[in-house]
């Protein structure tokens, strides 16, 4: 894919989505090339390192007393219940065709969980990721809201890492035309397809804007309550929430010392 469009200067915006009146040189990070195959690619393996180790019983299927009737009953050779006088009795046990049988090969807690990722693969993926948000078409294409946003990379100064209480940090949102994303991610509120509605996954909702910051003087805390809004620290990018669901394009609004820091980085 085609590298970023590269500008020289970068709009600084006050709280109240006015001009500052200062600006930021575009870190060299934005015109590293898009490559969504690496991005994809680095996700997954980054996902899976994730995972709890989980399988079944040893014993599930196994749990009856079974044996096969042998050849020369016109009936397959599968093992079978014993007994009479109860439906149970002469079905098949233990095998994965078999009702209440055991499932094919059982799944066991010291399966390789882990996958190898290669150090400078990781890096060429986090550098793609976030050249891609400031790409306002891959921004779009993800479904975020930002046609009233006046720039994008949208930086923003300091004074937001200060705020402390959730109806400033809405206030915030609304004043530079972040809301409407946030309003997505409410509407888009629904039950989960299949069996995670059992297992404490039960809703599924859309992702807003991620906010990365450079020092916490309270901000986290102003948004953690806020459906869909993610914060994160400039030197602690993860692409797991750069580029949710391994796809380029994620909303982010810097600040402006964690924007500067970029190239410092």
């Amino acid at each position: 894919m085609s590298y970023t469009v590269h500008r020289p200067l970068v709009t600084v915006y006050t709280e109240n989505e006015e001009v500052s009146g200062a600006s930021v040189t575009l870190p060299a990070v934005f015109k590293s090339p898009i490559r969504p195959d690496i991005v994809n690619f680095v996700h997954m393996n980054m996902a899976k390192n994730r995972r709890h180790p989980y399988a079944v019983s040893k014993e599930a299927g196994h749990q009856t007393s079974a044996e096969s009737w042998g050849t020369g009953r016109a009936v397959a050779r599968i093992p079978r219940v014993r007994g009479g006088g109860t439906h149970r009795s002469g079905q098949g046990a233990f095998g994965n065709m078999c009702r209440g049988g055991r499932m094919f090969a059982p799944t066991k807690v010291y399966r390789r969980w882990h996958r190898h990722i290669n150090v400078g693969q990781k890096r060429y993926a986090i550098c793609s990721a976030v050249a891609a948000t400031g790409v306002p078409g891959l921004v779009l294409s993800k479904g975020h809201k930002i046609e009233e946003i006046p720039e994008v990379p949208l930086v923003v100064t300091g004074k937001v890492e200060e705020l402390k209480k959730t109806k400033e940090a809405m206030l915030f949102l609304k004043k530079v035309k972040a809301w409407k994303d946030v309003e997505k991610v409410y509407k888009s509120r629904r039950l989960r397809a299949g069996k995670g509605k059992m297992r404490n996954r039960r809703r599924i909702q859309r992702l807003g804007p991620l906010l990365v910051y450079e020092k916490d003087q309270g901000l986290t805390r102003a948004f953690r309550n806020i459906p869909g809004v993610d914060t994160l620290r400039v030197d602690q990018l993860n692409l797991l929430k750069v580029a949710p669901g391994g796809h380029v394009g994620r909303f982010i609004i810097w600040t402006e010392g964690a924007f500067r820091q970029l190239d410092r980085n």
